[in-house]
Protein backbone atom coordinates (compact mmCIF):
# COMPACT_ATOMS: atom_id res chain seq x y z
CA UNK A 1 0.00 0.00 0.00
CA UNK A 2 1.22 3.49 -0.85
CA UNK A 3 1.58 5.35 2.46
CA UNK A 4 2.37 8.67 0.75
CA UNK A 5 -1.15 10.12 0.51
CA UNK A 6 -0.59 13.60 -0.91
CA UNK A 7 1.28 16.86 -0.41
CA UNK A 8 1.91 17.99 3.18
CA UNK A 9 3.86 21.12 2.27
CA UNK A 10 6.23 22.37 -0.41
CA UNK A 11 8.89 24.65 1.09
CA UNK A 12 10.19 27.58 -0.99
CA UNK A 13 12.94 30.02 0.00
CA UNK A 14 12.08 33.73 -0.04
CA UNK A 15 13.85 36.98 0.80
CA UNK A 16 10.48 38.79 0.98
CA UNK A 17 7.99 36.87 3.11
CA UNK A 18 5.39 39.66 3.01
CA UNK A 19 5.31 39.82 -0.81
CA UNK A 20 4.87 36.06 -1.11
CA UNK A 21 2.07 36.03 1.47
CA UNK A 22 0.36 38.98 -0.24
CA UNK A 23 0.53 37.28 -3.66
CA UNK A 24 -0.77 33.89 -2.59
CA UNK A 25 -3.58 35.34 -0.46
CA UNK A 26 -4.74 38.15 -2.78
CA UNK A 27 -4.04 36.66 -6.21
CA UNK A 28 -4.86 33.00 -5.45
CA UNK A 29 -7.16 33.27 -2.43
CA UNK A 30 -5.12 30.98 -0.19
CA UNK A 31 -5.25 31.45 3.58
CA UNK A 32 -2.23 32.24 5.74
CA UNK A 33 -2.47 29.64 8.51
CA UNK A 34 0.95 29.83 10.19
CA UNK A 35 3.84 32.29 10.49
CA UNK A 36 6.44 31.54 13.16
CA UNK A 37 10.14 31.13 13.93
CA UNK A 38 11.26 27.99 12.07
CA UNK A 39 11.90 25.19 14.55
CA UNK A 40 15.58 24.55 15.17
CA UNK A 41 16.80 27.04 12.53
CA UNK A 42 18.43 30.26 13.73
CA UNK A 43 16.94 33.62 12.70
CA UNK A 44 14.54 32.01 10.19
CA UNK A 45 10.78 32.36 9.68
CA UNK A 46 8.34 29.72 8.37
CA UNK A 47 5.04 30.69 6.73
CA UNK A 48 2.28 28.27 5.67
CA UNK A 49 -0.49 29.02 3.15
CA UNK A 50 -3.30 26.48 3.07
CA UNK A 51 -3.90 24.39 -0.05
CA UNK A 52 -6.37 21.94 1.50
CA UNK A 53 -7.18 20.69 4.96
CA UNK A 54 -3.71 19.19 5.36
CA UNK A 55 -1.50 20.52 2.54
CA UNK A 56 0.26 23.86 2.17
CA UNK A 57 2.77 25.99 0.32
CA UNK A 58 5.39 26.92 2.91
CA UNK A 59 7.92 29.75 2.70
CA UNK A 60 11.26 29.87 4.50
CA UNK A 61 12.95 33.24 5.04
CA UNK A 62 15.98 34.68 6.79
CA UNK A 63 18.12 37.78 6.16
CA UNK A 64 20.90 35.78 4.48
CA UNK A 65 18.67 34.74 1.57
CA UNK A 66 18.68 38.28 0.14
CA UNK A 67 22.45 37.92 -0.38
CA UNK A 68 22.07 34.84 -2.64
CA UNK A 69 21.90 35.74 -6.33
CA UNK A 70 18.79 34.69 -8.26
CA UNK A 71 19.78 33.76 -11.81
CA UNK A 72 17.24 32.68 -14.42
CA UNK A 73 18.35 29.42 -15.99
CA UNK A 74 20.38 28.49 -12.93
CA UNK A 75 18.60 29.02 -9.61
CA UNK A 76 15.20 29.52 -11.29
CA UNK A 77 13.72 28.25 -14.54
CA UNK A 78 11.60 31.39 -15.00
CA UNK A 79 8.80 29.48 -16.75
CA UNK A 80 7.42 25.93 -16.81
CA UNK A 81 9.35 24.98 -19.96
CA UNK A 82 12.80 26.37 -19.18
CA UNK A 83 15.96 24.97 -17.63
CA UNK A 84 17.29 25.26 -14.09
CA UNK A 85 20.05 23.45 -12.19
CA UNK A 86 19.43 19.78 -11.29
CA UNK A 87 17.73 19.46 -7.91
CA UNK A 88 16.16 22.94 -8.01
CA UNK A 89 12.42 23.56 -8.35
CA UNK A 90 11.30 23.99 -11.98
CA UNK A 91 7.68 25.00 -11.35
CA UNK A 92 4.84 24.51 -8.86
CA UNK A 93 1.52 23.10 -10.07
CA UNK A 94 -1.45 23.62 -7.75
CA UNK A 95 -4.70 21.65 -8.13
CA UNK A 96 -8.18 23.03 -8.81
CA UNK A 97 -11.41 21.04 -9.09
CA UNK A 98 -12.52 21.44 -12.72
CA UNK A 99 -12.51 23.56 -15.88
CA UNK A 100 -14.89 26.13 -14.45
CA UNK A 101 -12.64 26.59 -11.43
CA UNK A 102 -9.63 26.96 -13.70
CA UNK A 103 -11.33 29.73 -15.68
CA UNK A 104 -12.48 31.41 -12.47
CA UNK A 105 -8.90 31.47 -11.20
CA UNK A 106 -7.69 32.81 -14.54
CA UNK A 107 -10.25 35.62 -14.21
CA UNK A 108 -9.10 36.32 -10.65
CA UNK A 109 -5.44 36.52 -11.65
CA UNK A 110 -6.02 38.64 -14.74
CA UNK A 111 -8.33 41.00 -12.84
CA UNK A 112 -5.45 41.62 -10.43
CA UNK A 113 -2.97 42.38 -13.21
CA UNK A 114 -1.28 38.97 -13.53
CA UNK A 115 -0.80 37.78 -17.15
CA UNK A 116 -1.97 34.17 -17.60
CA UNK A 117 -1.38 31.68 -20.45
CA UNK A 118 -3.97 28.99 -21.12
CA UNK A 119 -5.81 26.79 -20.50
CA UNK A 120 -3.59 24.24 -22.23
CA UNK A 121 -5.13 20.79 -22.81
CA UNK A 122 -2.57 18.13 -21.84
CA UNK A 123 -4.96 15.21 -22.36
CA UNK A 124 -5.17 13.84 -18.82
CA UNK A 125 -5.15 17.36 -17.32
CA UNK A 126 -5.57 21.00 -18.30
CA UNK A 127 -3.48 23.90 -16.99
CA UNK A 128 -2.89 27.64 -16.89
CA UNK A 129 0.55 29.23 -16.35
CA UNK A 130 1.69 32.46 -14.70
CA UNK A 131 4.48 33.97 -12.58
CA UNK A 132 4.78 34.50 -8.85
CA UNK A 133 7.10 36.79 -6.89
CA UNK A 134 10.86 36.17 -7.01
CA UNK A 135 10.69 34.39 -10.39
CA UNK A 136 8.43 31.54 -9.27
CA UNK A 137 6.95 29.63 -12.22
CA UNK A 138 3.40 28.61 -11.26
CA UNK A 139 0.65 26.43 -12.73
CA UNK A 140 -2.96 25.67 -11.85
CA UNK A 141 -4.29 22.36 -13.13
CA UNK A 142 -7.18 19.90 -12.88
CA UNK A 143 -7.42 16.23 -13.84
CA UNK A 144 -9.59 15.45 -16.85
CA UNK A 145 -9.11 11.69 -16.52
CA UNK A 146 -7.17 9.29 -14.33
CA UNK A 147 -3.62 8.59 -15.47
CA UNK A 148 -3.33 5.28 -17.33
CA UNK A 149 0.20 3.85 -17.11
CA UNK A 150 -0.24 1.98 -20.38
CA UNK A 151 -1.19 5.14 -22.26
CA UNK A 152 1.12 7.71 -20.67
CA UNK A 153 4.46 5.89 -20.28
CA UNK A 154 6.16 6.46 -23.65
CA UNK A 155 8.52 3.62 -24.69
CA UNK A 156 10.75 6.12 -26.52
CA UNK A 157 11.25 8.21 -23.38
CA UNK A 158 11.71 5.07 -21.27
CA UNK A 159 14.60 4.11 -23.56
CA UNK A 160 16.09 7.63 -23.49
CA UNK A 161 16.04 7.49 -19.68
CA UNK A 162 18.01 4.23 -19.76
CA UNK A 163 15.22 2.26 -18.08
CA UNK A 164 15.13 -1.47 -18.83
CA UNK A 165 11.91 -3.47 -19.19
CA UNK A 166 12.54 -5.13 -15.83
CA UNK A 167 13.18 -1.78 -14.14
CA UNK A 168 10.04 -0.31 -15.70
CA UNK A 169 7.86 -3.05 -14.23
CA UNK A 170 9.39 -2.43 -10.80
CA UNK A 171 8.81 1.33 -11.15
CA UNK A 172 5.20 0.83 -12.20
CA UNK A 173 4.48 -1.51 -9.30
CA UNK A 174 7.00 -0.96 -6.45
CA UNK A 175 7.78 -3.94 -4.27
CA UNK A 176 5.85 -4.25 -1.01
CA UNK A 177 7.67 -3.47 2.22
CA UNK A 178 6.97 -4.95 5.64
CA UNK A 179 6.94 -2.22 8.28
CA UNK A 180 9.31 -2.71 11.19
CA UNK A 181 7.45 -0.46 13.63
CA UNK A 182 10.19 2.16 13.61
CA UNK A 183 12.82 -0.31 14.74
CA UNK A 184 15.41 0.12 11.97
CA UNK A 185 18.60 1.78 13.18
CA UNK A 186 20.26 4.74 11.46
CA UNK A 187 22.66 3.57 8.71
CA UNK A 188 26.34 4.23 9.21
CA UNK A 189 27.04 7.63 7.63
CA UNK A 190 30.53 6.65 6.50
CA UNK A 191 29.31 3.71 4.41
CA UNK A 192 25.71 4.66 3.57
CA UNK A 193 25.16 5.40 -0.15
CA UNK A 194 22.78 8.22 0.79
CA UNK A 195 21.77 10.63 -0.60
CA UNK A 196 22.79 12.87 2.32
CA UNK A 197 21.54 16.24 3.51
CA UNK A 198 24.10 19.00 2.98
CA UNK A 199 24.99 22.64 3.72
CA UNK A 200 25.54 22.08 7.44
CA UNK A 201 28.48 23.49 9.44
CA UNK A 202 31.38 21.00 9.74
CA UNK A 203 30.41 18.09 11.97
CA UNK A 204 26.80 19.23 12.45
CA UNK A 205 25.24 16.66 10.09
CA UNK A 206 27.08 13.82 11.77
CA UNK A 207 26.06 15.08 15.21
CA UNK A 208 22.38 15.45 14.29
CA UNK A 209 22.15 12.07 12.57
CA UNK A 210 23.88 10.50 15.55
CA UNK A 211 21.23 11.66 18.03
CA UNK A 212 18.83 9.04 19.38
CA UNK A 213 15.47 9.18 17.61
CA UNK A 214 13.76 9.85 20.94
CA UNK A 215 15.95 12.93 21.42
CA UNK A 216 15.14 14.27 17.94
CA UNK A 217 11.40 13.88 18.66
CA UNK A 218 11.78 16.26 21.61
CA UNK A 219 14.50 18.58 20.30
CA UNK A 220 12.34 21.60 19.33
CA UNK A 221 9.58 23.54 21.06
CA UNK A 222 6.44 22.10 19.42
CA UNK A 223 3.91 24.36 21.16
CA UNK A 224 2.23 27.06 19.02
CA UNK A 225 3.72 30.54 19.50
CA UNK A 226 0.36 32.08 20.46
CA UNK A 227 -1.64 30.51 23.27
CA UNK A 228 -5.38 30.23 22.58
CA UNK A 229 -8.22 28.77 24.66
CA UNK A 230 -8.20 25.65 22.44
CA UNK A 231 -4.46 25.10 22.81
Amino acid sequence: MNKVEGLHHLAICTSDMKSQIAFFTDKLGMELVALYWMHGVENTWHGFLRLGDESAIAFVSNPGMSEIASEIGQTHAGNAGANAAPGTMQHVALKVADHESLLAMRDRLRSKGVPVMGPVDHGFCASIYFAGPENLALELSYHKTSLDQNAWIDPEVVALAGISAQELEAYKSPAAYSDQGGGIAQPDLATSPGPHLSNYPPGAYEAIMGLPDERVWQMVDHEPPVKTPSS
